[in-house]
């Protein structure tokens, strides 16, 4: 048996949690969830997730668990060994100071960066393709200009190491790939702007590496 994961190919959230599998080389099977069918809101899937939403995991020993950052964050503790590098994940027991710079990286994603992106991005993107309304112009208007604000701040900090919680990769540098992507392809945003060098450096890295480049199409099972 190996670790499942249960969601949508294309969905942000999904695709943050397989490219963390993929970064660790963590076999999983993708267990596909239709939303635009409303799978994940069926009486079954809401037993386990109890707020209707993707994605969750079993894993091989039956464990079930929702959230993608909490899942992700459980994936790097239990098979932080299966990789030579950064295992993404800081050891509290060992390296006190470098996991609390990883959970000041981890807030300043979830806080300073994913709570405009992600709006922006059901205002723009989301509302059109899955049919939530009438976007909101003005809302979203003020998150891209929050989040450009923001997009300065994170030139500055990129200044002095190589990725937000230090010179090594962790969890909240990958946070940050799925709805970058969205807003950066669709011009809403530069994340490649000469006027931000080290942001520009940032995004080049975290997005060529093949974790990410392996899932960015879809998620399938691996291996």
């Amino acid at each position: 048996m190996v670790l499942k994961l249960h969601g949508f190919a294309v969905s942000t959230c999904t695709l943050r949690v397989a490219t963390v599998l993929k970064e660790l080389n963590v076999p999983f099977e993708f267990v596909p969830v239709d939303i635009t069918k409303g799978e994940q809101k069926v009486p079954q899937h809401v037993k386990i997730q109890p707020f209707g939403q993707i994605p969750y995991i079993e894993d091989d020993d039956g464990f079930i668990l929702y959230e993608s950052r909490a899942i992700c964050r459980y994936i790097a503790a239990k098979y932080r060994s299966n990789v030579s590098g950064p295992a993404l994940l800081p050891d509290l027991s060992t390296e006190m100071e470098k996991y609390a710079k990883f959970e000041q990286a981890a807030s300043v994603e979830a806080w300073n960066f994913d709570f405009y992106a992600s709006n922006a991005t059901l205002e723009l993107i989301f509302k059109s393709i899955y049919g939530g309304g009438v976007t909101d112009e003005v809302r979203a208007k003020e998150y891209l200009e929050s989040l450009e604000k923001n997009l300065d701040v994170y030139d500055k900090i990129l200044s002095s190491h190589r990725y937000l919680a230090g010179d090594d990769i962790t969890l909240a540098d990958i946070f940050h790939i799925p709805y970058a992507r969205h807003l950066h392809t669709r011009k809403y945003i530069n994340l490649e702007d000469a006027n931000r060098p080290n942001l520009t450096r940032w995004w080049k890295d975290i997005t060529s590496r093949p974790s990410w480049q392996s899932v960015q199409g879809g998620v399938t099972s691996f291996p």
